[in-house]
């Protein structure tokens, strides 16, 4: 399963790079975004549980992974640029279908915010617009971390907090690359994290008010840093939303076991062809449907 690969211009101030996974049969595009300080490499998993029922997009935010070269980094990103260049990618592959994880998510609230008329459905998953307790505490000492620059710190940081329940396997290879990054993306990473400390939360709410289209909100069961129960604040903002927890798994979801890989793959198919899949009873999945703003 090879992808075409592209280098893209986006609107003359950016160059990202996509991985493209075409599959022949499939009817829709689907666009991943990735969490901070993450790569297509990422969504190995996520791949094959999309494809080949779909296209397939992974890419490269401009400041990171086989992007980060084409691009001079001379400020940070914010969350609103990140959202105008997911809607860029949108239009350049014609995508009907979107899905985040993690931080990606504020990029994607921004993107649909906008309505593209292209996208009919989206999932938002291991993101959650309350900061609780254990998000706040890691989030301070990234901040810290990461102002300071102390790669070896940061890796160790999240192996501990959100990675937790990874094989040990991927603990290595996320310290690995989380401790060894270029000085620009720990600049990026810290200017993510202060926005996020700093900022309303409401900005993410009043984005999701304008979201006219299904959106399956998916997260672990484990995770108490993106909490599911936190996520569900998002059922009384997007008008057709729904949820899905995940069980026994924490924040990155497929890439924690095996069965929390079949689980996701069932829920986003279950969600994203639902006339097509019948998904397991292993996770919980909860139609809801909010027309009021609190």
């Amino acid at each position: 399963m090879r992808p075409e690969i592209a280098v893209l211009d986006i609107q003359g101030q950016y160059r990202v790079y996509t991985e493209f996974y075409r599959a022949d049969a499939a009817e829709k595009t689907i666009i991943l975004v990735n969490g901070s300080m993450a790569t297509t490499a990422s969504f190995a998993q996520t791949v094959k549980n999309l494809h080949p029922q779909f296209n397939v997009v992974a890419y490269d935010q401009p400041y990171a992974g086989k992007s980060k070269i084409h691009n001079r980094h001379e400020k940070p990103l914010t969350k609103d640029t990140e959202g105008q260049i997911l809607l860029e990618l949108i239009d350049q592959f014609a995508a009907e279908h979107v899905l985040s994880f993690s931080w990606g998510g504020a990029a994607t609230l921004v993107a649909l915010s906008h309505r593209p008329r292209r996208i009919e459905k989206a999932v938002i998953s291991s993101f959650s617009p309350v900061i609780n307790e254990p998000m706040r505490d890691y989030l301070e000492r990234g901040s810290h971390y990461l102002g300071s620059r102390d790669g070896d710190r940061v890796g160790h940081l999240v192996n501990s907090t959100i990675g937790k329940h990874l094989p040990s396997l991927f603990k290595r290879f996320n310290y690995r690359h989380v401790s060894n990054l270029a000085e620009h993306e720990y600049g990026q990473m810290h200017f993510h994290i202060n926005d996020v400390l700093s900022s309303d939360r409401q900005c993410y709410l009043r984005a999701a008010e304008k979201i006219d289209i299904p959106v399956l909100f998916m997260n672990g069961e484990w995770d108490e840093y993106t909490c599911a129960d936190g996520a569900r604040v998002f059922g009384n903002h997007v008008k057709h939303s729904s949820f899905s927890t995940l069980q026994a798994t924490g924040h990155f979801l497929d890439m924690e076991h095996k069965s929390a890989c079949q689980d996701s793959r069932n829920a986003l198919l279950g969600f994203l062809k639902p006339q097509r899949h019948e998904s397991r009873p292993r996770y919980h999945y909860v139609q809801e449907h909010h027309a009021l703003a609190l």
